[in-house]
């Protein structure tokens, strides 16, 4: 690979989200953005190797893009002039501005335009699934093929996905903008969960033969670092990056050489990264502290601090994690916190604690309908019937987690432990699904 083509290739990855959000703002429009932004990438590469690389590649590809689309609304302003006219013209509102113009260019002090960009793509009129692709697809410069991958759909569904995430920006007329100060906490929540969404996706993969993929835990975590850059002073951004950072941290010691999981306990924790563990207890911390009340983010961090924080597993103060799970149902009433507090509370001494006070909050959870088909609800409950010694139920409850797992790591896992208390009854290792 030429000096051209490296550094070309770190322009997309690094610049990529600035040069589309600062072309989009000339455009009006992102499909035309979008094009005029690939075609400056692909100026660039004779450019450069005809001139040598710009000292400010962001910079040469801005202004190279900006330029096309101007040119763009040029050629069809002439065009409309020239042409007959076939359909009665755009309303134009007060200002001069089309009716129908998606981008609101007033600049409101917001620092970066990739912020904008950012809250478009995620914006709460946008299904969820909508939300994370058009963030790959426009934020993250992923080509769409490989968003399809990601998501194991086929090419042809992601575009269309895509498209009509597009359009629906186009038909609502969703502004560019970040919210005003009162939108903002509900607005922010959206961002958030959408790169929380898609690190969860990269952290245990819904489906295929790796448990973890990298891909898209680092265009999560690179996401999380742009918001707390853009928005300094919002806790739960902080509170997000330290919580993607302290959990990243372990991706190593998740799997064996073999690709099998490997669960918390049995984790060799000189293998978690210690720079990125140092890191997220440092922005947990800021995030804890710097509201009245910590949100849902800060608070999942502050429970991956404690884990990270414990010399061993056995060391873990089970007891505050509980308590963390407490405060976090208070502010985010979720069933899955519920059933992760639930294998918490496993490891607190009797009375309050123990497999069968945990195995009844489990069996309390079943009822609700939105943990119908999630299989670490059986798995957890797999786990502590078979510490129990309980033995004929818990290969039940494995049985139901395994055909309701798409992950291969996940599901080898599952049938070993199915093998196993089928054979010889209860083991003493914990489950996959809770604290791996």
């Amino acid at each position: 690979m030429d000096d051209v083509t490296r550094a070309l290739e770190d322009a997309h990855r690094r610049e990529w989200a600035f040069v589309l959000a600062a072309t989009v703002r000339v455009a009006g429009d992102l499909d035309l953005a979008e094009e005029c932004a690939q075609e400056a990438y692909v100026s660039a590469l004779a450019a450069w190797q005809r001139d040598g690389v710009p000292r400010s590649p962001g910079a040469w590809l801005t202004t190279a893009a900006r330029h096309k689309a101007l040119d763009a609304l040029r050629r069809a302003s002439t065009l409309r002039r020239k042409l007959p006219l076939l359909v009665e013209p755009v309303e134009a509102d007060a200002t001069g501005r089309a009716a129908d113009q998606v981008l609101d260019a007033a600049d409101g002090g917001v620092p970066d335009d990739r912020l904008r960009l950012l809250f478009t793509c995620c914006h709460p009129a946008l299904a969820p699934e909508a939300q994370v692709a058009l963030t790959l697809r426009l934020v993250c410069g992923v080509p769409t093929p490989d968003v399809a991958r990601a998501f194991l759909v086929p090419e042809a569904t992601m575009a269309a996905r895509i498209t009509r995430a597009k359009k629906k920006i186009q038909g609502a007329r969703i502004p560019y903008r970040v919210p005003a100060a009162a939108e903002l906490p509900e607005r922010l929540d959206s961002v958030l969960t959408v790169v929380h969404l898609l690190f969860s996706t990269g952290h245990t993969a819904p489906s295929g033969d790796a448990l973890v993929r990298d891909d898209l835990c680092e265009r999560a975590v690179d996401l999380a670092r742009t918001v707390v850059a853009l928005l300094p002073a919002e806790p739960e951004a902080r509170g997000l990056l330290g919580l993607l950072l302290l959990t990243h941290a372990r991706r190593h010691a998740r799997t064996d050489p073999e690709g099998r999981l490997v669960l918390l306990e049995d984790q060799d924790r000189g293998r978690w990264d210690p720079v990125l563990v140092s890191l997220g207890l440092k922005l947990t911390a800021e995030a804890l502290t710097a509201g009245p009340a910590p949100g849902r983010f800060a608070l999942q961090a502050a429970i991956a601090g404690v884990h990270a924080a414990a010399p061993t597993f056995a060391g873990t103060q089970w007891d505050r994690v509980v308590g963390l799970y407490d405060r976090l149902l208070a502010v985010w009433d979720s069933p899955v916190v519920a059933l992760n507090r639930a294998a918490a509370v496993a490891f607190l001494p009797a009375p309050d604690g123990g497999p069968e006070v945990a195995l009844a909050a489990v069996d309390a959870l079943a009822a609700d309908a939105r943990l119908a088909g999630y299989p670490y609800l059986p798995a957890a409950r797999a786990d502590l019937l078979r510490r129990l010694g309980r033995s004929e139920e818990a290969a039940t409850a494995y049985s139901e987690s395994l055909e309701l797992t798409q992950n291969a790591a996940e599901q080898a896992f599952l049938a070993g432990r199915l093998a196993a208390v089928r054979v010889s009854g209860a083991f003493a290792d914990r489950s996959p699904s809770i604290h791996s």
